[in-house]
């Protein structure tokens, strides 16, 4: 792949924003090759000695190549002390995902601000403290020559009140809905504040490469603060941060520009994004979210992981596990198929990649050029190894979580889930095997053992990968 030149700062983004034309979708019809489709078919069936389109090397914008199409996207691990540090748990946790063969894998949320976190046991990285445990974490998360980035965040408003009284956010004004309660009033960002997340963004950046990790991804999505500028929904400032899209994606370029600056142009930069912030009306859609990954890609960001959905409008949730995944399928197939064609820069397709015949199906499609798996590599952290080298076909079916009480079940469904996953990454850090047959009851009480009873408030939804 050619590599892709920076272009202006994001302050003049203007332009080519308001005429790219959302319309335009002539490069990427939906239609897969039949050809494509048939190399696929013969890629899942046929001699075992053929090379798999997932074992192939991908090289990225920056020149940096990649073993293979595996991305292990992010979750958060909630291994971190109460001091915010990385833990020897990361460091188990990511030399098993490493030795089971992904090309990249990308932590969980990693906060710019110490003072302002997402989720309970984030990691928080803003000055080099840490630094000795962030390079033990990275050397693991590069053996066997693994990519290993660094998802950095800030929460925005989207952080609960048992961690944080005083949130801030691009306007102010309380979460809505039935989570509205769980979050405190934020504070509208000045903008000399908002120049010091966008510092804290490219420091954050900076001691990831001088740790070892091999790349960073920017988190754009899900409802946290960069979102929430995106979105007008959340974003009613008048200044150049609000307004018309080139004003509300500011941020998110600034940001991209000051990490770039930080790393250097060979370093892997990606971003995280919503197609769209789901079903909500005139909030950041899949118009101007195809517009804004244009302009990231003209910027050159070496890849852009697709999502969707926030915490007040999570993509799923359900808790139903493999009975959800045969329902859904693939996630964002069809805004991925929009975009396919019209930008140079690779797609990690995120949600649902469940067996390799669907991801062979997506790569020679041109739907994506990274398959973005989670949950599964949880329960199997061996998988990228199980499919290239093993040539296992089977589908991973993902547990339904039960505490066994209907009533529970439907109050902490989304919490039962992350909390029940979050309890099997940490018996992986503790040097064990995940135990499938643990039931949503214990891992409930797991959450609360580990992180108090601010561990039931609501959290973004990490169900749907």
């Amino acid at each position: 792949m050619t590599k892709k030149t920076n272009a202006t700062k994001g302050a003049n983004v203007a332009e080519s924003i308001t005429t790219a034309n959302p319309t335009d979708t002539t490069k990427a019809t939906g239609t897969a090759n039949p050809t494509d489709t048939a190399n696929a078919n013969a890629a899942t069936t046929g001699s075992a000695t053929r090379r798999m389109l997932v074992a192939e090397p991908l090289t990225l914008p920056c020149g940096a190549t990649v073993r293979n199409r595996f991305y292990k996207s992010a979750m958060n691990e909630a291994l971190a002390g109460r001091d915010c540090a990385p833990t020897e748990e990361h460091v188990r946790l990511y030399r098993r995902w490493a030795a089971g063969g992904a090309g990249v894998l990308v932590t969980g949320n990693v906060m710019v601000d110490r003072t302002q976190l997402g989720e309970p046991g984030n990691v928080a990285v803003e000055d080099e403290r840490d630094l000795a445990m962030l390079r033990r974490w990275a050397a693991a998360g590069t053996e066997h020559g693994t990519h290993c980035w660094m998802q950095i965040n800030h929460p925005g408003r989207q952080s609960p009140i048992t961690i944080n009284r005083s949130p801030v956010a691009p306007s102010a004004g309380r979460l809505e809905g039935d989570y509205g309660r769980f979050f405190a009033e934020p504070r509208e960002l000045t903008k000399p504040q908002i120049r010091d997340i966008i510092r804290r963004f490219a420091t954050t950046a900076g001691i990831a490469r001088k740790a070892g990790f091999t790349g960073v991804e920017i988190h754009a999505a899900h409802g946290y603060l960069i979102n929430q500028f995106l979105s007008p929904l959340d974003n009613h400032r008048t200044d150049e941060y609000g307004g018309s899209l080139e004003n509300r994606a500011r941020l998110l370029f600034e940001i991209v520009d000051a990490v770039r600056a930080e790393v250097g142009p060979r370093f892997p930069v990606a971003v995280k994004i919503n197609s769209s912030d789901g079903s909500v009306s005139g909030g950041f859609d899949e118009v101007e979210s195809i517009r804004v990954i244009r302009r990231l890609s003209a910027m050159g960001v070496d890849l852009i992981d697709i999502s969707g959905g926030t915490l007040e409008k999570p993509v799923i949730q359900t808790n139903a596990g493999a009975r959800e995944d045969e329902a859904r399928g693939v996630y964002f197939t069809d805004f991925a198929e929009r975009l396919a064609g019209t930008i140079d820069t690779p797609i990690a397709l995120t949600g649902g990649f469940r067996n390799a015949a669907d991801m062979e199906k997506a790569l020679a499609g041109g739907v994506t050029q990274m398959i973005g798996i989670a949950r599964p590599l949880v329960v199997k952290p061996n998988l990228p190894n199980l499919i290239m080298n093993a040539r296992w076909r089977g589908t991973v079916r993902l547990p339904w979580i039960t505490t066994g009480l209907k009533a529970l079940d439907r109050a902490f469904g989304g919490i039962l889930v992350i909390s029940w996953f979050e309890l099997q990454m940490n018996r992986i850090g503790r040097g064990k095997s995940p135990d499938p047959r643990i039931g949503g009851l214990r891992a409930l009480l797991f959450a609360i053992r580990q992180h108090g009873i601010g561990a039931l408030a609501p959290r973004r939804r990490k169900g749907r990968q």
